[in-house]
């Protein structure tokens, strides 16, 4: 289980979770997501390798969000795993997270869309592989 973070040109950030999303991992988890999201203009977390995600790890994308908000930065969730569109389905979270500045992303069955903009060909400079151990 681990957080890559790719540093790529003009001021954007990657973090890929990979494995679970759960109150056994959010304390590991939350130093990792908040610098990325510190040292970036654009953050974007990739969950298309979460398999496993509880309401703690919803709280952690919303502390996340809240934080990007409040120093006026970007933050994309994309790659939604079918475990993470599922919580975010649950607790009808999709529009929150959803990208102000896009109007087409992948569909919720409610209807409501993810931003689901990449950062793919940005010239990735770093990248860190961080286990949560």
């Amino acid at each position: 289980m681990a957080i890559t973070i790719e540093t790529g040109a003009e001021g954007r950030c990657k973090a890929v979770v990979e494995g679970s999303m759960t109150i056994y991992e959010a304390a590991a988890d939350k130093p990792l997501l908040l610098s990325a999201l510190a040292t970036a203009k654009e953050t974007e977390i990739d969950l298309s390798s979460v398999d496993e995600m509880d309401t703690a790890g919803l709280q952690l994308l919303l502390l996340v969000k809240r934080e990007s908000l409040k120093a006026g930065k970007v933050l994309r969730l994309t790659g939604h795993s079918p475990a993470s569109l599922d919580v975010l389905e649950r607790y009808n979270l999709g529009a929150y997270f959803s990208s102000r500045e896009r109007k087409k992303g992948r569909r919720l069955k409610s209807g409501k869309s993810f931003g689901a903009k990449s950062i793919k060909g940005s010239g990735a400079r770093d990248v860190t592989k961080t286990s949560r151990r």
